[in-house]
C-alpha cells in the first residue's frame, strides 16, 4: 500500500475517533449537566425576548442530526408582559427541537445549527389601541462578554423545519388579519454579515390574508406549495421572497415579493404571474368584495395573468391592486350572454384616479383590443372601461360588421326579422351597470344597414333592397340616405330626432321624428300594417308589458318604435291604392302609437285634384277614419270606381258620367285591410256635377215605369247638378235637390236607404225639358220648369226593402209646416 494512502487513512480514522469521542462526551455532558444546558437555552432565548419564556421539558436526541446534538424542547411558551390583558400567546409550541454544535457546549456557549418546530402557533397580535404582543422582542441585541477569542461563537441557524405551525398576524387597530398554517416547511439558511439568506420548500394553507377585514380575505383557504428563496438585509431592512413556480390553488405562479421593514410604516410589493390560470380560480384568490363581482363572469379556458399587490402595513385600507390578463380565442360567459372566440387584454386597478385611494368606488376594469362573437355577430372594441364597482359605469367603443341575419338572435322577437343584408356599427357608449348588465346606455356614433331584406313586425311590413344610415350625435339622431322598398314602393328618407338619447329610455312617447320622404311610386296597400299594427293572420304583434320602460337598449327599441311619433313631409310622384291612382302627391303625415294624421294633402286624380285632411285612429276590431276632402273637377266615373263606389251598391260608377267637384266631411270605420266597414259612414257631402249623365240608374227607372212608361230614361244628360247629402250608416238624407236633365226634371228630398228605410218625396213635371237648354234666362227657365202637369210622388221601402212608388198624399201637409 502506498505510503500516502496509509497516511490519509490514519488521518480519517483519527478524525472519526475524535468525532465519536466528542459525541459520547457531549452525551455524557448533557446527561450530567441538564440543568446547565437548559439554562444556556433559556439564556439564549431570553436574550432575544422580553417577556415570559416557559420550557416544559428538554431531552437530548443525539442521532437525529448527528454529529450535532439535538435538544428537544417540549411545551414552549413565549408571552409578553401584558398577556393577562389580551390572552394571546406569542408562541405555543408543543415540540421545539434545536440542533447545536457539540464543541461550543464544552466552552459554555450555544451554536444552533437546526431548528424543528411542530404543532405550534405563532400569534402576533395588536389590539385596538395599537399595543402589540410583539413588544416581547427586544429592540437591540445584548453584547456578549468577550471571554476569549478562541471560544466566542456566534449563534447561527443553518437548517429549519416547520410542521403544522400556525402563523397569525392580527391587527385590530388597522383591521388586518393574516393566518397561515405551515403544513410542512423546511429549508436552509445562511447568515452573511448583513442579514440572512434562505432556501426552502413550503406547503402552506392560507386561512386569511385580509388587508382590510371588512372586505374579506385574499387567497382564503387556499394551499400554497413550492420552492422559494428569501433574503434579508439588516442594513436596508429589505426582505425579499422569490419562487419560479409556486402552486396557488393548483395554478403555478411566479412570485417576487419585497418587504421594506426599516421605513415606517413598513411596506410590501408582491408580484404574481401565471401563464395558464383558470378565471374562477384566480378570482377566488381575491378578496370577497372583488370576487363576488368577478364571479358573475367566467372564462372557460386558461388565461395569462399578472398581478401586483402593494401597500403598507399602516392603517386599515386596502392595498394597491393592479392585475393584467391576456385572453386569446376563449369563451367568456357574462350575465348578458356568451361571447365566443374572444381575445383581449384586461386590466384591473383599484386606483382609477391617482391619489383618490384604493377602493371599490375608485376601481376600474379596462378591456383593450377586445374582439369576439356574440350570437354569431363578430364585434370589437378598441377600449372599454367599467369604473366604480359600487355603482358601476361602463364606457367605451363598440364596432361590428356582420350579416344582418345574425342580428335576429339579439333583436326583440316583436321588432324585426332580417333575411339579407349587412350591418356596420361604430359606436361609443356610456351607461350604468345594473345586475351586471349594461343599463340605459347613452350611445353616439353610426349604424349602417346595407342591402337589407327584413320584415318590420309591429306594422307587418316587408322591405327589400333597403338601406338605413343612423348617426347619433350630441343626443340627437340623424337619418341619412335611407332607402326603403316594400314590394313595388320605393321610399327615400332624410330626417332628425332632437334629444333622442335623453328621451329613449325615460319618455319614448315624447320622441318626434322629423323626416322628409320622397318616392317615385308608392303603393299604399303595402303599408296597411301602419294602420292595423297587426299581422295579416290577425295575431297581434307582441306589445311591451305595461308602461314600464326597459334599460336594455334592444328591448327598449320595440317600446320606442311603438310609442314614438313621426312627422313626415311626403312628396310622391305616383300613388296607387287598389283602383285609385294619384300623381304629384304632397302631404304631411304624423304617426303616433295609436293614430295617423294626414294634413295638407294635395294630389291630382281623374283629371282633377283633391285636397284632404284627416286621421286614422287604430282600434282593436276596426280603425276610425275621419276625412275632410275638397274635390275639384274630377272625372266622376273614375273617382267612384277608384273608391269602390264608397260602399254604395245601387249607385255605382257605371251609373255616372261628368266632372265632379265636392266637399266632404265623413267619419267611417275601416278594416285592417283598408276597406270601409258596411253602415259605418257618417258625414256630409256637398257636390257639384258638371256635364254629367245618369246611366241605367234603377230608382229612376222604377219611377219611369210609373210616371213615364213611354219615355226612355236610361241615359239622362245633366248639365249641372248641385246637391247636399247627409250620410248616416246606410241612410242618406237628401236635402231639397233640383235635378235638371235632358229628359226629366225632378225635385227630390227625403231619405234614401241602402238597405231599406227609403222615404223620398219627388216632384216630377211631366213636360219634356229636352229643349230647355236653349233658355238662358234663369227666371224664365224656373217658371217654365213647373208648367203643365206635375206629379207628386212618394218612394217608400216596404218591409222587404223593395221601393214602392205611390202618390205623395201628404205633400200639402208638408208644405204647410
Amino acid at each position: 500500500m502506498p505510503r500516502t494512502l496509509k497516511i490519509i487513512l490514519k488521518v480519517i480514522a483519527a478524525f472519526v475517533v475524535v468525532i465519536i469521542l466528542l459525541f459520547f462526551g457531549s452525551l455524557w455532558y448533557i446527561t450530567h449537566n441538564k440543568s446547565k444546558v437548559l439554562k444556556l437555552v433559556n439564556d439564549e432565548l431570553n436574550a432575544k425576548f422580553d417577556g415570559t419564556v416557559i420550557i416544559g421539558d428538554m431531552k437530548p436526541n443525539f442521532f437525529q442530526h448527528f454529529p450535532n446534538i439535538s435538544l428537544g424542547l417540549k411545551d414552549v411558551l413565549i408571552r409578553d408582559k401584558r398577556f393577562a390583558e389580551h390572552h394571546r400567546t406569542l408562541l405555543d409550541a408543543k415540540d421545539f427541537s434545536i440542533s447545536v454544535k457539540a464543541w461550543p457546549l464544552f466552552t459554555g456557549s450555544l451554536d444552533i445549527n437546526h431548528i424543528d418546530i411542530s404543532n405550534a402557533t405563532v400569534d402576533l397580535f395588536t389590539d385596538s389601541t395599537g399595543y402589540s404582543n410583539r413588544s416581547v422582542f427586544r429592540s437591540g441585541h445584548p453584547k456578549r462578554k468577550d471571554t476569549s477569542s478562541t471560544n466566542n461563537y456566534d449563534s447561527q441557524l443553518g437548517r429549519f423545519s416547520l410542521t403544522n405551525v400556525n402563523f397569525i398576524v392580527e391587527d385590530l387597530h388597522k383591521k388586518k388579519r393574516f393566518d397561515f398554517i405551515a403544513n410542512r416547511l423546511n429549508g436552509t439558511m445562511r447568515n452573511p454579515d448583513t442579514g440572512w439568506n434562505a432556501a426552502f420548500h413550503m406547503d402552506v394553507t392560507a386561512k386569511s390574508m385580509a388587508f382590510n377585514t371588512k372586505n374579506g380575505s385574499f387567497i382564503k383557504n387556499k394551499v400554497l406549495e413550492g420552492d422559494l428563496t428569501a433574503g434579508y438585509n439588516s442594513e436596508t431592512g429589505r426582505l425579499w421572497v422569490k419562487s419560479p413556480s409556486l402552486d396557488i390553488a393548483d395554478d403555478p405562479f411566479v412570485v417576487n415579493a419585497v418587504f421594506q421593514t426599516l421605513k415606517q410604516p413598513s411596506s410590501f410589493n408582491i408580484h404574481l404571474e401565471a401563464k395558464k390560470a383558470m378565471w374562477r380560480r384566480v378570482s377566488a384568490l381575491l378578496s370577497e368584495n372583488i370576487q363576488k363581482k368577478l364571479d358573475q363572469f367566467n372564462i372557460t379556458q386558461p388565461i395569462a395573468v399578472r398581478g401586483i399587490i402593494s401597500g403598507s402595513f399602516a392603517g386599515g385600507g386596502d392595498p394597491s391592486l393592479y392585475v393584467t390578463a391576456t385572453v386569446k380565442d376563449n369563451t367568456v360567459i357574462t350575465p348578458g350572454g356568451t361571447i365566443e372566440h374572444c381575445s383581449f387584454g384586461g386590466v384591473f386597478s383599484n386606483e382609477y384616479k391617482k391619489g383618490a385611494g384604493f377602493s371599490d368606488d375608485n376601481s376600474v376594469i379596462r378591456l383593450v383590443n377586445f374582439q369576439g362573437t356574440y350570437l354569431q355577430m363578430p364585434f370589437w372594441m378598441a377600449e372599454g372601461d367599467i369604473i366604480d364597482l359600487k355603482q358601476p359605469i361602463a364606457m367605451g367603443d363598440f364596432n361590428a360588421d356582420f350579416p344582418l341575419s345574425y342580428a335576429n338572435g339579439v333583436m326583440a322577437k316583436s321588432v324585426a326579422r332580417f333575411t339579407r343584408g349587412r350591418a356596420i356599427m361604430h359606436l361609443k357608449y356610456r351607461g350604468d351597470i345594473v345586475n351586471y348588465q349594461l343599463n340605459k346606455p347613452v350611445v353616439a356614433g353610426s349604424i349602417i344597414l346595407r342591402n337589407a331584406n327584413f320584415k318590420y313586425l309591429p306594422e307587418n311590413i316587408s322591405f327589400v333592397n333597403s338601406a338605413i344610415s343612423l348617426l347619433i350625435k350630441k343626443n340627437d339622431l340623424f337619418l341619412r340616405n335611407i332607402r326603403l322598398q316594400s314590394g313595388k314602393s320605393v321610399v327615400s328618407m332624410e330626417g332628425r330626432v332632437n334629444n333622442f338619447m335623453n328621451l329613449y329610455y325615460s319618455a319614448p312617447e315624447k320622441i318626434l321624428v322629423h323626416c322628409d320622404i320622397s318616392s317615385p311610386q308608392l303603393y299604399l296597400g303595402e303599408f296597411l300594417g301602419v294602420i292595423s299594427g297587426n299581422a295579416q293572420d290577425g295575431t297581434p304583434t307582441e306589445q311591451p308589458a305595461g308602461d314600464d320602460n326597459s334599460g336594455n337598449v334592444v328591448t327598449q327599441l320595440n317600446t320606442v318604435l311603438q310609442k314614438s311619433r313621426v312627422d313626415m313631409n311626403l312628396k310622391v310622384n305616383n300613388v296607387y291604392y287598389k283602383k285609385f291612382v294619384a300623381t304629384d302627391v304632397h302631404a304631411e303625415v304624423l304617426t303616433s302609437e295609436d293614430k295617423v294624421v294626414i294634413r295638407d294633402v294635395g294630389l291630382k286624380h281623374a283629371g282633377g285634384s283633391l285636397k284632404m285632411n284627416g286621421s286614422v285612429s287604430k282600434g282593436r276590431k276596426s280603425n276610425q277614419l275621419d276625412l275632410n276632402t275638397v274635390i275639384s273637377h274630377v272625372n266622376i266615373r273614375e273617382f267612384f270606381s277608384a273608391f269602390d263606389n264608397f260602399g254604395l251598391q245601387d249607385f255605382t260608377a257605371d251609373n255616372l258620367k261628368g266632372y265632379l267637384s265636392a266637399k266632404t266631411q265623413i267619419a267611417a270605420s275601416m278594416s285592417d285591410q283598408g276597406k270601409l266597414m258596411p253602415k259605418s259612414i257618417n258625414g256630409t257631402l256637398d257636390l257639384n256635377l258638371q256635364d254629367g249623365a245618369l246611366v241605367n240608374f234603377n230608382p229612376i227607372g222604377s219611377i219611369a215605369k210609373f210616371a213615364f212608361p213611354r219615355r226612355d230614361l236610361k241615359n239622362i244628360q245633366v248639365r249641372e247638378l248641385n246637391g247636399r247629402f247627409d250620410v248616416h250608416g246606410d241612410m242618406i238624407t237628401v236635402y231639397p235637390l233640383k235635378f235638371s236633365s235632358s229628359v226629366l226634371n225632378m225635385d227630390v228630398a227625403g231619405v234614401y236607404g241602402l238597405n231599406g228605410g227609403t222615404n223620398l218625396a219627388l216632384d216630377v213635371p211631366l213636360r219634356n225639358p229636352k229643349n230647355d237648354t236653349t233658355i238662358t234666362n234663369q227666371a224664365k227657365l224656373e217658371k217654365k220648369r213647373y208648367k203643365g202637369i206635375v206629379l207628386h210622388i212618394r218612394a217608400i221601402s216596404d218591409s222587404t226593402g223593395r221601393i214602392k212608388i205611390g202618390w205623395n198624399k201628404d205633400r200639402k201637409k208638408e208644405e204647410g209646416k
